[in-house]
């Protein structure tokens, strides 16, 4: 991406500490429209562990205040290590009083190694940053992503299959991340856009 990276991150980080200041640690409070909408989005991502009760080591690239950790343990996965990286200080706060015993970092890079890795939201605002930089951040933190996965990784993009966009937003066009990953990453990539969100999920299996 080019040199505007830090301030185009910084700014996309005040946007989400006022959306947790005004709607406090709810889906709303990152971003998202509704409880259904988040847990729906967790539940594609994470079907890329199989199978799911095994013990297994996660990084959450994005972590917001540790919604995902919640919903694993929740629903039954056996996660020995979590470990949540966000830009957020505030956000990183939250996460650490809701679960202590669960580690939190500041970062926009993952640097330990995991079974498994993923990204949930943090491409789609790109504000003032132009398309092509935002493509080419998206690429260098899926690399990252990659090289700090064991057994896999998944991410999602709001999808170029809309009527509409919004200007301040990335919309992600699903054939050409699908390629880049296939070519770039494992043979075992797939694409999930087969529900109703105005979004895809990519799953990567080592």
């Amino acid at each position: 991406m080019s040199p505007d990276k830090e301030t185009d991150l910084g700014a996309i980080r005040e946007l989400y500490e006022s959306s947790l200041a005004r709607h406090g640690t709810s889906p709303p409070g990152v971003g998202w429209r509704d409880p259904a909408s988040h847990t729906l989005r967790f539940s594609k991502l994470a079907a890329v562990i199989v199978p799911h009760d095994e013990p297994l080591t996660v990084n959450d690239l994005g972590c917001g205040y540790g919604a995902y950790y919640e919903w694993l343990v929740k629903n039954g996965y056996r996660v020995e290590r979590f470990r949540g990286h966000d830009i957020s200080d505030r956000m990183l706060a939250e996460a650490r009083a809701r679960f202590p015993a669960v580690e939190f970092v500041r970062g926009e890079r993952l640097d330990t190694t995991a079974d498994y890795s993923f990204a949930c939201g943090i491409f789609n605002v790109r504000l003032e940053a132009r398309e092509d930089d935002w493509r080419a951040h998206i690429e260098a933190t899926l690399e990252n992503l990659n090289a700090y996965s064991v057994r896999g990784f998944a991410f999602n993009l709001l999808t170029t299959y809309v009527d509409y966009r919004e200007s301040h937003l990335y919309y992600g066009d699903p054939s050409y991340f699908f390629d880049f990953c296939k070519r770039r990453f494992s043979k075992k990539a797939s694409l999930l856009h087969d529900y109703p969100l105005f979004e895809w999920t990519i799953h990567v299996v080592k």
